[in-house]
């Protein structure tokens, strides 16, 4: 099996675990946390194209599990943590990455979190090191061991 299909086929698969798990990913920290991670990823390599932004923002809006809140809410927050990251990318990601950390004391959100970091990072079927990086980072703010999602 080639590399594409193995992340095409891991990104599919947390998806439905994150849609078994919507009914639990419901608060403000999940929602805050998973806007803050996909921004880290789409910038994860310390910028951000118009086409790029508008892909995660495609992405994000029909998540099944993100459809628990408000499009034009969850929009406004990914680019608000966009902003940060561009205006500033090391200064940006110590602030996105503290709000990620939000939800370290809720596994099932803090898991989901990475999860979708992983979904937006794979959707292109080209989950890269800077990617696969940011989310490791985000695995030591949540305090989870990256290899539990082998990266």
């Amino acid at each position: 099996m080639a590399l594409w299909d193995r992340i095409k086929d891991s990104a599919q698969t947390m998806q439905t675990q994150l849609v078994a798990k919507k009914n639990d990913l419901k608060s403000g920290a999940f929602r805050d946390a998973s806007m803050a991670i996909c921004a880290l990823v789409a910038a994860a390599d310390g910028s951000i194209d118009p086409a790029e932004r508008r892909r995660v923002a495609q992405l994000i809006a029909t998540n099944e599990v993100l459809q628990n809140f408000p499009a034009d809410d969850l929009q406004r927050r990914f680019d608000g943590y966009l902003d940060k990251l561009t205006a500033d990318f090391d200064f940006g990601k110590v602030a996105v990455l503290q709000e990620i950390g939000k939800v370290k004391k809720k596994p099932v959100e803090a898991r989901a979190v990475l999860q979708i970091g992983i979904v937006i990072g794979g959707a292109d079927g080209d989950f890269d090191k800077t990617e696969q990086g940011v989310v490791r980072e985000a695995c030591f703010a949540l305090d989870i061991a990256p290899e539990e999602f082998a990266l």
